[in-house]
């Protein structure tokens, strides 16, 4: 009698089993989609691939970092308008290699000067929502783009402008998940005629691999170049701009766009695994990442294993004290009650992690005591002389306010969503105060030779997410040893409020059941909800960049 060879049997007994079994869908394993760019002399890294392009283009025809990084993120202000543009506000980190030293530019706007407290409560303002022009403040990017340029670039704003100008007025085709997440704004674009008509041409979004253009904004970024940007701060761009925040019955007058100015502020930082971690201070979130990575300093995170049950616990309590923090003592850096050093200090962060429970989630979380002392887009671009600029430019929500001045082709950013209504806190809304900020450029040095050396450009847009994205990112690299890419592309995770945490798909069932049994609400999120981050990494020599497929773009170097 005939008999099949015992690996064919096997194999028709695994299908006949597989056929009487109930199919199941299977979580993806991992979030990898691409490999580390290495690249001998410089790199750039955006989320959309023609900013990059444009960043690379500036550096090859001779412009240094910070020229690339202006170019790319007025290119972004094109390509991905839902998440940036001149109607935002951005953060950047530079480390200025013939000095040897890091900057940070705080280029925030601050809240109108008819923006008072009263006023919101009697129109039914509900914080961090977007609510048209009552969330309006005024719009920093601009002067910030061109405070770094004249302080450290290589080329005027007219000169790195040309790339953006020239896709607004040509046009460009729209990358995939940008369109999908553009798509999704179509009723929200709706409600303002001049949003609807500038990002909606035939009444639809365009579609992945459609062309857009937007001649309003090419004609808008053309004046800003020939004129410069007092044109934006009080000239005729201004004046239209607060004349159509004043018929929607706005807070922002033409004399908050004259005062409205840049500054340097110094970054801070904590020690982790024999480097340095910085960020920017207050009025935005990023010592929430410093507070985090300070609380787990004890905990063998290695011996855990990377997002396991008890890793991810310990991750998620920790960013819930630090997120409580934030929202107690973190705002304009004029307002605070206690300096924000004093969150970092020994006893403040003891104090901290001795809430963390190591078997169960916590249900409430409270800041931490009051100690008193006297005293969005992100993209990442190093250069051939060791320049690095970690920058981020953003303009809050999708499309911001919702609110397009005619004719003018951008959307103005909803960052007066962040300030609280609730009375005595940094944070609570005020004439001409900064509102709390999520947006988060990060930085990493390392001593050699007794002297602080640039080692890493990253950060990760994502609104709330990026402080918790920063720490994880960290952890993958420095403790698990992942390269700058697969640091990039391993699952997250992303804590909400109280219990409510949400995972990414390649987290099994296995350690979702157990965090759920320690107390943790598992939901479920869009892969948008867990950030994008971009990263570069300088080597002794050249450079190694990554980009995160949960976008479009791309590190690109020579």
């Amino acid at each position: 009698m005939f008999r099949l060879p015992l690996l064919a049997r096997l194999g028709t007994l695994v299908a006949l089993a597989i056929a009487s079994a109930p199919l199941q869908a299977q979580r993806p394993s991992t979030m990898a989609g691409r490999s580390t760019v290495y690249a001998p002399s410089a790199v750039v890294a955006t989320s959309q691939p023609l900013a990059s392009a444009a960043g690379l283009e500036i550096l090859r025809r001779g412009g240094n970092a910070i020229d690339a990084a202006v170019a790319a993120a007025a290119v972004l202000s094109v390509t991905e308008p839902h998440m940036t543009g001149i109607g935002g506000d951005m953060f950047a980190i530079v480390w200025l290699a013939k000095e040897q030293k890091l900057v940070a530019l705080n280029a925030s706007g601050r809240a109108g000067s008819l923006m008072t407290r009263e006023t919101l409560q009697a129109r039914g303002f509900r914080v961090g929502s977007q609510q048209g022009v009552m969330s309006v403040t005024v719009p920093g990017a601009l002067a910030g783009w061109d405070k770094l340029l004249r302080t450290h670039g290589r080329r005027t704003l007219a000169q790195v402008l040309q790339p953006a100008i020239a896709y607004a007025r040509d046009g460009f085709p729209v990358s995939p998940i940008i369109a999908s997440q553009w798509a999704n704004e179509t009723a929200f674009l709706q409600r303002d005629s001049a949003a609807a008509a500038t990002y909606l041409p035939g009444g639809r979004a365009p579609k992945a691999g459609e062309w857009f253009r937007n001649p309003d904004y090419a004609r808008t970024l053309k004046t800003i170049a020939d004129s410069g940007i007092g044109t934006f701060y009080g000239g005729s761009i201004g004046k239209r701009l607060v004349s159509r925040i004043k018929a929607l019955d706005g807070f922002v007058t033409i004399d908050d766009l004259r005062k409205n100015a840049p500054n340097w502020v110094t970054p801070i930082s904590v020690p982790f695994k024999g480097y340095r971690v910085w960020e920017l201070p207050p009025s935005n979130q990023g010592i929430a990442a410093l507070e985090m990575l300070r609380i787990l300093e004890p905990y063998d995170l290695k011996a855990m294993g990377h997002n396991s049950p008890a890793y991810l616990h310990h991750l998620i309590e920790a960013k819930k004290l630090a997120y409580a923090d934030l929202d107690r003592f973190v705002g304009d850096a004029d307002h605070l009650d206690m300096p924000a050093t004093e969150m970092l200090t020994d006893e403040f962060i003891a104090e901290r992690r001795s809430h963390i429970d190591v078997k169960r989630a916590q249900e409430r979380v409270d800041p931490g005591p009051l100690r008193t002392k006297s005293e969005t887009v992100y993209l990442t671009v190093a250069d051939a002389e060791g320049n690095m600029v970690s920058f981020i430019n953003s303009i809050y929500d999708y499309f911001g306010s919702g609110v397009v001045v005619p004719g003018l082709g951008f959307a103005l950013h909803n960052r007066g969503a962040s300030f609280t209504l609730t009375e005595g806190l940094p944070n609570t809304v005020a004439p001409g105060k900064r509102p709390f900020h999520t947006l988060i450029p990060g930085f990493v040095t390392q001593t050699v030779n007794g002297r602080e050396q640039a080692y890493m450009s990253f950060g990760l847009m994502g609104g709330g997410v990026q402080a918790q994205g920063h720490v994880q990112f960290l952890l993958n690299y420095f403790v698990f040893g992942m390269d700058v890419q697969a640091a990039i592309d391993a699952p997250r995770f992303r804590h909400y409020d109280k219990q409510r945490v949400a995972l990414e798909p390649p987290i099994g069932d296995g350690v979702r059941n157990a965090l759920a049994a320690m107390g943790h609400v598992l939901i479920e999120q869009p892969t948008v909800a867990f950030g994008g981050a971009q990263a570069i990494v300088r080597l002794p020599k050249g450079f190694a960049a990554g980009s995160d497929p949960r976008k479009d773009g791309m590190a690109v170097g020579y």
